[in-house]
């Protein structure tokens, strides 16, 4: 979605669905300590949400207890990390990124074949901030922070920064300057190289690509703005020298799937799996394969 005009109306749209609201007041306290960034923050949203427990997800929005932290002055790893399945990284706000499902293909892990939240594969309750509950009672992103991101933009195309993620590395929102190192140069959406498999699939569910399972995805050097791990080195208003920094996007991987960096120890998953939608119910029958 390149016209930045399109994306805007798209995100104000889905702000005036937002209704609920969560009855504790949000609290979140960034502080740079020596070499290291703190976020701590008991995850709750500061904006309206969707209904919660509602349809498709069977869970309330609770507070956290959340201490968060990454390097002042992060540094880059031989090579990008595959993200586990943990928080990503977490919102100004305090609320974490957490892009990955555990909803899995016959609701069988083995498989390898995870269905992508924002695919159109089960229906996990998603309200229009792209988010959804825990069982433990997180609230967490999938994809763009709709409310959030209006606020802090205003309304129209800005290069805003949204959180941090587990590796020290700013998350901008999906705008960015034209021009990598001219802050000058006009505001744009930036793309993302990734792009649905166009061969069938090789067991799983079989069958054409369609962007319903993370598997489905691959990236294509020079197909859009962004790197592998949905990032750029740029100028942004808060480094004007420039940094490298990763970008949400309206299209997969939405939130970054691979680290630039080596995710700080802090972000490993504590507790039950991440989930939300019905396929956390214990003892459910599996899924049947789709129809050919």
């Amino acid at each position: 979605m390149k016209n930045p005009r399109l994306l805007t109306a798209c995100l104000l749209a889905s702000c005036a669905l937002l209704g609920a609201a969560t009855e504790t007041e949000p609290q979140v306290s960034i502080t740079v300590e020596g070499d290291h960034r703190f976020i701590r923050a008991n995850g709750l949203p500061d904006h309206p949400t969707g209904q919660f427990p509602g349809k498709g997800n069977p869970n309330r929005i609770g507070a956290q207890n959340y201490s968060f932290r990454v390097p002042a002055n992060p540094v880059a790893a031989a090579k990008p990390t595959p993200l586990a399945m943990q928080p990503m990284g977490v919102a100004v706000n305090g609320v974490v990124f957490d892009p990955g499902a555990n909803e899995w293909w016959n609701d069988d892990r083995s498989t390898g074949w995870q269905y992508e939240a924002l695919g159109g594969g089960p229906s996990l309750g998603l309200d229009a901030n792209h988010a959804h509950v825990q069982p433990t009672g997180s609230y967490h992103y999938h994809g763009i922070p709709v409310a959030l991101l209006n606020r802090l933009s205003g309304g129209k195309p800005a290069v805003v920064l949204l959180g941090w993620a587990a590796d020290g590395f700013p998350i901008y929102g999906p705008w960015g300057f034209a021009k990598a190192d001219d802050p000058k140069s006009a505001v744009t959406v930036l793309a993302s190289g990734y792009r649905i498999k166009t061969a069938e699939r090789a067991g799983g569910p079989g069958g054409k690509p369609d962007g319903k399972f993370v598997q489905d995805y691959e990236y294509v050097a020079g197909a859009g703005d962004l790197d592998e791990c949905n990032g750029r080195f740029a100028v942004t208003p808060e480094f004007p020298q420039g940094i490298y920094h990763y970008v949400l996007t309206a299209d997969y991987p939405f939130i970054p799937r691979l680290l630039k960096g080596t995710a700080d120890a802090s972000f490993a998953r504590k507790g039950p799996p991440p989930g939300g939608g019905p396929g956390r119910d214990k003892g459910k029958k599996k899924r049947p394969p789709p129809a050919p």
